[in-house]
């Protein structure tokens, strides 16, 4: 899978996670996992070694008008995950960023998972340019698993069932065959309160579809994405 080129370059995979942002970076040549923890997103921009690609679970491109199902990388994801298309928010407008209440954006279509995660979606898009979408990538993890195991994961990943399963897919990656491994580690550094494990799951995934991206392996969704008011493409790899 890995180029000449590619083997020279950093691959990261970036979930949110409590305590900030959980980064799996794949090193160059061994392609083994190493994990940090950042406060915020300028501090993953910030990264040394610094990663060239990085395929990030946040929305990048929002729309200033609400649309029935969010953005169209948003509908085109649900279809792709039946039994899992739950787990694809709808972003907020990019005028809702700023709301610090749930009551402040109750009745504008925006559901409470996706309010929770609307402080790190307001962090990303203060610093997304459409310069920086040539090194990082709005990417889904339950994308991301279903291309890397032919289709959608059966259980919830807060689950033990649905844990397994993702680990058994990522064990079938030479980067990952000693993920129980990594998943220790992160529980033993970590508090849960912190970084939960299935955190650590969802960025070990995005760092693979990292590398597939810098391969040209990786698709997106929708084939030829719309630009939203700051020229940032609203777009979803897998």
């Amino acid at each position: 899978m890995w180029s000449e080129h590619l083997k020279s370059m950093w691959m990261a995979g970036v979930d949110g996670c409590p305590a900030g942002w959980l980064v799996v970076c794949l090193a160059p040549q061994t392609q083994e996992p190493v994990i940090r923890l950042c406060s915020d997103f300028d501090a993953v921009l910030a990264l040394r070694p610094r990663p060239d690609l990085i395929a990030i679970d946040i929305p990048i491109g929002l729309l200033d008008e609400r649309q029935v199902g969010g953005r169209e990388c948003d509908r085109l994801a649900r279809r792709r995950l039946p039994g899992r298309a739950s787990s694809v928010f709808s972003p907020p407008v990019r005028g809702l960023l700023g709301a610090t209440r749930y009551s402040q954006v109750r009745g504008h279509g925006l559901s409470i998972q996706a309010f929770g995660i609307v402080a790190k979606i307001r962090e990303v898009d203060r610093l997304m340019t459409p310069a920086l979408q040539g090194r990082v990538y709005e990417a889904h993890p339950e994308l991301a698993f279903r291309s890397l195991a032919g289709a959608p994961m059966r259980h919830s990943k807060k689950t033990p069932a649905g844990r397994e399963e993702r680990l058994r897919a990522l064990e079938r990656l030479a980067s990952f065959r000693t993920v129980r491994e990594l998943l220790d580690t992160v529980a033993t550094r970590y508090r849960r309160t912190q970084v939960g494990l299935d955190d650590c799951l969802d960025a070990c995934v995005l760092a693979w579809l990292a590398g597939r991206v810098g391969v040209g392996a990786a698709q997106r969704l929708p084939a030829e994405p719309p630009l939203d008011a700051k020229g940032l493409r609203m777009e979803i790899w897998y």
